[in-house]
């Protein structure tokens, strides 16, 4: 577990390294994943992040997808082998778990993977879909600034898919999207998830 006072998103984790192996199963992509300590979701698949890789829809138009909050790159990896050809943004500010990504990728022959902070993304890159476990526990500002970031850069026609738990605000926040200009609609609720589908600016 990280130290008292430490969370999956600080930046460097303090917490000493104890990696492990996931393995995702899915009806089209298999994985084996390494985690570890000081990581989000360490030694096993998020429930939430399950139902959106089971659930979210493919992208609808061509370009780049990016992986907000990628953790250890469970999102990032299944989506890189769906469609080989297309670039994956992993994007954390978490050193270890941009080091695990890279590490999956390289595990998985997932060239088309970049792990990189958020500063690293060059800032005209666009994203044709966005997919993210989101930190809710960074707090509702500093979710909402985040947001409003990645998904101001979404390219027309392009679309994020958001699980988030009933139980942690994601009705509030579909209609604070919707309030910002982001069209936003419920596709999925299970086990108490809802995959939120946000359309790009309007």
């Amino acid at each position: 577990m990280p130290e008292r006072g430490e969370h999956y998103f600080s930046a460097t984790p303090r917490a000493g390294s104890r990696t492990d192996t996931v393995r995702v199963r899915l009806d089209d992509v298999e994985l084996d994943l390494t985690t570890d300590t000081g990581v989000f979701s360490h030694g096993r698949l998020d429930a939430g992040t399950r139902v959106l890789l089971a659930q979210a829809p493919m992208p609808r138009i061509r370009g780049d997808i990016l992986d907000l909050g990628c953790g250890y790159g469970p999102i990032a990896l299944t989506f890189a082998s769906r469609r080989k050809r297309t670039k994956v943004w992993a994007v954390d500010v978490n050193e270890r778990a941009l080091h695990l990504v890279r590490l999956n990728a390289g595990a998985a022959a997932r060239g088309n993977v970049v792990a990189a902070a958020p500063d690293e993304v060059p800032e005209e890159v666009r994203f044709a879909a966005i997919y993210s476990n989101p930190p809710i526990r960074i707090g509702k500002a500093a979710l909402h600034e985040l947001l409003q970031r990645w998904l101001s850069r979404l390219l027309p026609g392009g679309t994020a898919v958001l699980v988030v738990h009933k139980h942690l605000g994601s009705d509030s926040l579909a209609k604070w999207l919707t309030e910002q200009g982001f069209p936003t609609t419920r596709l999925v609720s299970e086990r108490g998830y809802r995959l939120l589908q946000v359309e790009s600016h309007r």
